[in-house]
């Protein structure tokens, strides 16, 4: 059985964010499933839970592990919901993880600030999709350009979303994850605050830092990341999908 790749979007934008890497994967022939978590992208009329988010992961992985061994990509807030999620103390069937741009504590004054900042954005004419477009016009790539928001931005999931961050214990879950683990990190993304405390923390952690990138490293950066998640596939390939116990 094949390596299964099971993908988690970030906060505001959907499945569709994943669009370059799905194209590539299947090329490959390799399986791949991406979500839409509550309150975002085919979703947005629910409304987001840390529960929600972690049923929709759990029932991603555990389909696709009934075929092959996965390797879980999650990115920015999926990202960090997913730490906690492989790091439980009793792992779910995630044989390898790719974590993208989620390499910070969502906690204290940098997660206030987080919130105010996204709170006084949601207030601009537009819902600041002026100023998204503006920047994402110039830093995205002819080809991933239109995938960011085209399942639509969860505006209204964002500020319970952060908020709802705040419980998870990253660095206890980190401790715990006993499976390959790739951290992907844009050159410029703020939330690479705590990588040297996360890769002193995870036990069988590599960091990629991807020159020249911000926080949205899989879109700015397509080719680059894929080639990284066939580095991912090719490694739990060979090693067979040895992880923990499904």
């Amino acid at each position: 059985m094949g390596v299964q790749v099971v993908l988690v979007h970030g906060i505001r934008t959907s499945a569709t964010m994943w669009r370059a890497q799905v194209e590539y994967l299947r090329s490959r022939d390799v399986a791949v499933t991406a979500v839409d978590l509550p309150g975002h992208g085919t979703r947005r009329a629910e409304m987001f839970t840390l529960d929600g988010a972690f049923e929709t992961i759990d029932r991603a992985v555990r389909e696709a592990a009934a075929r092959g061994p996965v390797l879980l990509v999650a990115h920015s807030m999926g990202g960090l919901v997913s730490i906690d999620y492989v790091g439980q103390e009793d792992p779910p069937p995630v044989a390898g993880f790719v974590a993208a741009s989620c390499t910070a504590i969502p906690r204290g004054v940098g997660l206030a600030t987080y919130r105010f900042l996204a709170r006084r954005f949601d207030a601009l004419p537009d819902r600041g999709m002026w100023l998204t477009n503006f920047v994402l016009d110039r830093t995205l790539p002819h080809e991933t350009r239109p995938d960011f928001g085209a399942g639509g931005y969860a505006f209204d999931a964002q500020d319970v979303a952060l908020r709802s961050l705040s419980v998870l214990d990253l660095l206890t879950a980190l401790g715990r994850i006993a499976v390959p683990l790739w951290f992907v990190n844009g050159q410029y993304d703020q939330l690479r605050v705590n990588e040297r405390l996360f890769m002193r923390i995870a036990p069988n952690a590599e960091l990629i830092v991807v020159p020249r990138t911000s926080h949205l490293v899989t879109a700015m950066r397509p080719r680059v990341f894929n080639a990284l998640l066939g580095v991912a596939v090719a490694t739990l390939e060979r090693d067979g999908g040895k992880g923990p116990p499904t």
